[in-house]
Parts: structure tokens; sequence; C-alpha cells
């Protein structure tokens, strides 16, 4: 080899070296900021009083930060998430329904306001109670049309071994007798990021899937959050249980999370820990989503 040749190699090696090394030095800063809030979510789970679950994924590359993430926990009404999924897989959001006294449990807070007998609802006008108020009613009523083995054999069809729905709402007697209604935040926030990536409706039923889930309602996951935020969620409580699940938008980087605490102790402080948890979340996405991979804020396109 020519000396003339030896040269023109190095410089080769050192323009690939310089090809390889740019990407990575870029993709490292993003990385840095994962490992920000992981770390974040280790420290949250270790200091809580009780046992934390919680996901956290990228609906834009998949990426996770996952703390017991495979643990199955209490969902209580968050459960109410996989209902509303058959609801939409089954088609049947304009079924018409005629208020019964019968369907009324604790906790039906709209559908108790109607004349029963006589008023007419479409399953979908039931499904808004049910995320919006969690009139536990009105999911009863949907979890009796659909069918709660038909929800459970959708779940295990899409792969979900950890989330079942066991009993209908307020339904102490099934759950004294250890039947209740679990699921993991993994599994949940897989099932949301399914929904989101249009996986299991079409587009437009997705998209109103979406609205509902939008409801308006008491958000812990919202609650931190700034004023504007968005995002379509399903809460729960129970004795000792706080749990929320959703996919919050943050500008140019929507993200899935779900937040499952048992064992509660002090169920305001969980509810705080939940809203903390979801803004630490907002602003690493947020910071994800505005500008270059080195980090550089840009203008919106």
């Amino acid at each position: 080899m020519t000396p003339l040749s030896r040269s023109l190699r190095a410089l080769a090696i050192v323009a690939g070296a310089l090809l390889v090394t740019a990407p990575v030095a870029a993709q490292a800063k993003p990385d840095i900021l994962w490992q920000h809030l992981e770390s974040t979510v280790k420290r949250a789970a270790a200091e809580f009083d009780g046992v934390l679950s919680v996901t956290i994924q990228d609906l834009t590359d998949g990426r996770t930060v996952s703390v017991r993430g495979d643990e199955v926990m209490p969902t209580a009404s968050m459960i109410k998430i996989a209902v509303l999924v058959e609801l939409y897989r089954q088609g049947r959001m304009g079924d018409l329904y005629t208020l019964d006294t019968t369907d009324l449990v604790p906790g039906s807070a709209i559908m108790s306001r109607y004349t029963h007998g006589v008023t007419r609802l479409t399953l979908r006008d039931v499904a808004t109670a049910m995320i919006g108020e969690s009139d536990n009613g009105a999911t009863n009523i949907l979890i009796d049309r659909l069918g709660m083995a038909k929800i459970n054999a959708t779940l295990t069809g899409l792969g979900y071994s950890r989330t079942r729905l066991e009993r209908k709402m307020i339904d102490l007697a099934a759950a004294q007798a250890g039947r209740e209604n679990v699921a993991s935040s993994n599994e949940t926030v897989a099932l949301l990021a399914a929904a989101h990536h249009g996986k299991l409706f079409s587009p437009d039923l997705t998209a109103d899937f979406f609205r509902v889930l939008a409801t308006p309602k008491r958000s812990r996951l919202l609650s931190q959050l700034p004023s504007g935020a968005r995002g379509a969620t399903k809460t729960g409580s129970l004795d000792a249980v706080v749990t929320e699940g959703g996919v919050l938008y943050a500008p140019g980087r929507p993200f899935a999370i779900t937040i499952m605490a048992t064992y509660v102790n002090d169920a305001p402080a969980a509810e705080r820990l939940l809203g903390e948890l979801s803004l630490a979340a907002w602003n690493h996405f947020v910071r994800l989503g505005k500008g270059s991979a080195y980090g550089r804020g840009l203008p919106p396109r």
C-alpha cells in the first residue's frame, strides 16, 4: 500500500468514525433525560408509604419507564377502561337502554337523576357517565350488556393475562370472597397504547373512544399540569387504593401513563404523588417534543 493510499484510508476511517459518533452523541442527551425520569419514579416508589406501580410510555417511539410494572394490583374504577374498550370492540355504542331502578347501586350519581322506565340512553351515553362521573350503575349496565366473560376474553385475546374484571361495581360479597378487579400498570399502558395507535378500532372509533375517555373529571394525573393540558384518563379509588391511567397529550410528544397505589396509608398524599409523577413525566416529554435531539428548542413546523 502506497503512502497516499494509507493516508486516504486513514481519512476514510476518521470520517466514518465522525458519522457514527455524531448521532450517538446526540442520542446520549435524551438518554440522560430518561435516566432522570426513571430515577424520579424509582425514588418515589421506594419512599412511598405503601406499594406503588408505575409505567410511562413514549407513544412516539415506545420507550418505557416501568417500576413494578408487572405487579398485579387492584384497579378500583380504572378497570372501566377495559369495559369501554369492549363497548367499542363490539360496536354497540348506539344501542338503546331504558333506565331501570334495579340497575342502581351506590355511586350511581348520574343514572339516579333520570326518570326510570322512561328515559332512554345510548350505551355511549351510559359509557360517558361511567367515565366522567365514574357512575357505578352505568358500569354495571354495560357489564350486563357486553358480558363479563366477553370482556375478559377480549383481554386474553389481546395478550393481557394480568388484567381481569372479576366482579361488578360495589359487589362487596365478591370482593370478600377474593374476586377483585385487577391489572398491572404495564398492561394498562399497553392497552392504551394499542388504542392510541389504532390497533383496536377503526380511526373514527379510535377518535371517539378517546373523546369519551377525555370526558371532564377530577383527575390526579392532570391536577398539577399547566393550564390547558389535555388528557384522556380514568381514575380509581377504594379503601387503601388510588389509581389512574390514561394518555396525556404533551405538545409534540403524547405519552401513556398508569400509576397504581395499594396498601395506601394516606390517600390525599397518594393522590398528590400521582400528580407530581405525572408532572415530572409531562415536563420530560415537553422537552423531548419541543426541539432537536441535541436539546435546542425549535419553533413548531
